[in-house]
């Protein structure tokens, strides 16, 4: 059985590491931020000190880091990855990055006759937990299918984009879509508080008709019930959203709805809601209507 390091236990990363663990996978793991692996070395992980320690010995490095400067900084940086890996040995990223850092990622791994797949997931934090997430891929078909035994012991799908970066050209992509739907849900909402109706019965139409979605599903109770615990932060999405923007740009994309969804989630950001979850963009609309989504005057 294959060997494995992994970076950065944050909300996702947390759940990601503990499932390889739980599937029998030896696994060495590193934050940096310390103070965040008890919990993984009761289930049997090994600390290491840098990313470079933590790479150095392994088969298998999978990395989960917030951006792109984070992510240079752990592959680049003094005692990084790229410091130490090992001929044969298999890149994975996790991370929502921009396309152009995950070829270049792609192209030094190369360099260095190891392998590297962008293979960025959704789900958010119960599905990592649950070990269900869906891996979106880019890279050698062939080096997936040689390695597809250690995505499967995180996530319950997975699905290959093409060459590398199009597992981050398909995660801004679908993200852009998750941003929308989180607004347009929360303004759905937002009217029909207004108009007095009762929140509960009006996601039930929403779950039972067209406007029926992921997002509704699992953001629509914790609206009603102001319920910010981070599944997926707000501060991430709009991370995510600004590297969709930069994307579209570059490819000649019109993306107004984006930019209205962008918008939104920087006035979340201006009301000191980024460490909350992504749906804590309600509190913004809760604010223009003076009441709560969930009923009720503020």
């Amino acid at each position: 059985m294959k060997t494995v390091a992994f970076i950065g236990l944050g909300v996702m990363g947390m759940g990601m590491a503990a499932n390889l663990l739980r599937k029998g996978y030896s696994v060495t793991v590193y934050n940096r931020t310390p103070g965040k692996a008890a919990a993984l070395i009761e289930l049997g992980a090994t600390e290491a000190l840098t990313p470079a320690e933590a790479a150095g010995g392994n088969d298998v490095v999978i990395t989960m880091i917030s951006n792109d400067q984070a992510i240079r900084d752990v592959y680049y940086g003094e005692n990084g990855i790229f410091s130490a890996v090992r001929s044969g040995t298999l890149l994975i990223d996790s991370s929502t990055i921009s396309p152009s850092l995950a070829r270049e990622l792609a192209a030094t791994a190369e360099q260095k006759g190891a392998s590297f797949l962008d293979a960025p997931v959704t789900g958010s934090k119960p599905a990592a937990d649950a070990g269900t997430l869906v891996f979106m891929i880019g890279g050698s078909k062939a080096v997936l299918g040689a390695n597809d035994d250690i995505m499967l012991a995180m996530g319950g799908k997975l699905i290959y984009m093409g060459e590398n970066g199009s597992g981050s050209i398909a995660k801004l992509a679908h993200n852009t879509i998750v941003g929308i739907n989180v607004v347009a849900l929360t303004e759905g909402m937002a009217i029909a508080a207004s108009g007095g109706l009762d929140s509960n019965a009006f996601l039930e139409l929403v779950q039972a008709g067209s406007a029926s979605s992921k997002s509704a599903e699992l953001k629509g109770p914790k609206l009603i019930n102001a319920n910010y615990d981070v599944q997926f932060s707000l501060e991430l999405m709009l991370k995510d959203l600004k590297l969709s923007s930069v994307l579209s740009d570059s490819l000649r994309v019109p993306t107004p709805l984006l930019e209205s969804a962008k918008s939104m989630f920087q006035v979340g950001e201006s009301m000191g809601l980024s460490e909350l979850d992504m749906c804590a963009v309600a509190q913004a609309y809760e604010q223009y209507i003076g009441r709560r989504l969930g009923g009720g005057s503020l």
